[in-house]
């Protein structure tokens, strides 16, 4: 009887053992699966969580407000950093310690790959701008030119030196854990950089093209938890439980009129508007263009006598708006949807936990890549003039003439302009 109960309360073979383990784990993750699956609305712990999510959501907006205030470089440098807690949690999504402690010096190896693409996709993006930024120096001028005209090739000699160091590293029973590693390292380049790079040119092509899609998806956010929060009834998709359809239809209706309305305020400040040509600080002033140019409406006659305005202005820009609108209400959502798949294949709940109520940078991210991408998109494809301009054609002949061949053709064009019948 006592040899029995022994067997009963603990398993002693092997064999015993695996399979206690495996019905307890099945157990736990059908526990976990029911509690997943209860909507928001129905959930008894809901005013702490959102409590706690608020807290963090405002302490969020207040620093993210005080960046964009300082201006272009400070918005990169604050991309920079979110990108850097990214790759970190998603090298330790597929961490494992103990093979890790087989391989000193590995996880470097990783991170060596990592600024490799930073160098490359920040140096494609803002040579041109570090070129006008440091003209007043002949040094700097040399070493500028040195360097953009030798970035793919410093850039691929860094790749191959990390891969010659994989190759070297490479180590008998570790093989498939290294080689995993390495593909998982670059899928992470991919979504990172390709994110990215999209964010920064948006940036530097003015900060309204940035902030406005940026905001449209926190806004978005913020309102499919506040509408399932207190209305949720209807199960939206599988992959994420809790979100609803009456949170899905309240969020994209307040996404689209706060998009209408926030071009009109953005649109108005030219240090938002004006594209940034170099790395300097400071506000910018320039000719807002015929997109931020309001136009004024009269209403008609029906309007109530009461109704304070006769008139209204609208800003070119407002209809563009609307078209981010309704992308960050109903496209960017499925990024999130990704996520929340990518997170049940790997059976974790959040890709981090450095945001109190919300996750890792990587979970409040998730949307903003899909987004940052189409912004960029449509920027290029619907609102830049496609014709050739002046200032076009002189980035082009700055970037890729050194300053000698720029003096002659300065004087050829000169001689032409001269010789031209009137």
């Amino acid at each position: 009887m006592h040899k029995d109960n022994n067997n009963t309360c603990a398993p002693s073979t092997p064999i015993a053992r695996l399979r206690h383990r495996k019905r307890s784990s099945e157990a736990v993750g059908d526990a976990s699966k029911e509690n997943g699956g209860r909507l928001l609305v129905n959930d008894q712990n809901k005013y702490k969580s959102m409590w706690i999510r608020a807290q963090s959501t405002i302490w969020m907006i207040g620093s993210f407000a005080f960046v964009v205030y300082m201006g272009h470089l400070y918005i990169t440098a604050m991309v920079v950093v979110i990108q850097i807690y990214m790759a970190k949690e998603l090298f330790n999504l597929l961490r494992k310690a103990n093979e890790e402690r087989q391989l000193p010096g590995f996880r470097l190896l990783n991170w060596h790959f990592f600024f490799t693409a930073m160098l490359f996709v920040y140096g494609r993006i803002l040579n041109q701008r570090l070129y006008n930024t440091v003209t007043s120096g002949k040094f700097l001028y040399q070493l500028v030119i040195s360097l953009i005209k030798y970035h793919m090739a410093i850039c691929y000699s860094l790749y191959i030196a990390g891969f010659m160091w994989f190759i070297l590293t490479l180590k008998k029973k570790m093989y498939k854990y290294q080689f995993g590693q390495y593909a998982w390292t670059h899928m992470i380049l991919i979504v990172v950089f390709t994110q990215s790079s999209f964010t920064v040119a948006n940036i530097f092509e003015g900060i309204f093209w940035f902030l406005l899609p940026a905001t449209l998806i926190v806004i978005n956010d913020i309102f499919a938890y506040i509408c399932g929060f207190f209305f949720g009834k209807t199960p939206l998709i599988k992959l994420s439980p809790k979100k609803t359809w009456e949170g899905f239809i309240g969020a994209s209706i307040t996404t689209m009129i706060s998009a209408f309305v926030l071009a009109n305020i953005m649109g108005r400040f030219q240090w938002q508007t004006c594209p940034r040509k170099d790395l300097s600080t400071g506000w910018l002033q320039c000719d807002p263009g015929p997109l931020f140019k309001p136009e004024y409406f009269t209403l008609p006659g029906w309007i109530p006598q009461w109704f304070p305005w006769k008139e209204i202005s609208i800003l070119p820009v407002q209809w563009h708006a609307l078209c981010l609108g309704l992308f960050a209400s109903i496209i960017a959502p499925f990024g999130g949807f990704f996520a929340s798949g990518f997170k049940r294949a790997f059976k974790v709940k959040d890709f981090g936990d450095s945001i109190p109520g919300h996750g890792g940078i990587t979970d409040r991210m998730d949307c903003q890549m899909v987004m940052a991408v189409f912004a960029y998109i449509y920027h290029q494809s619907f609102v830049v003039p496609q014709s050739v301009s002046v200032d076009m054609l002189m980035e082009q002949i700055l970037r890729s003439l050194p300053y000698e061949e720029q003096y002659t053709l300065y004087t050829r064009l000169g001689e032409l302009i001269q010789g031209r019948p009137t």
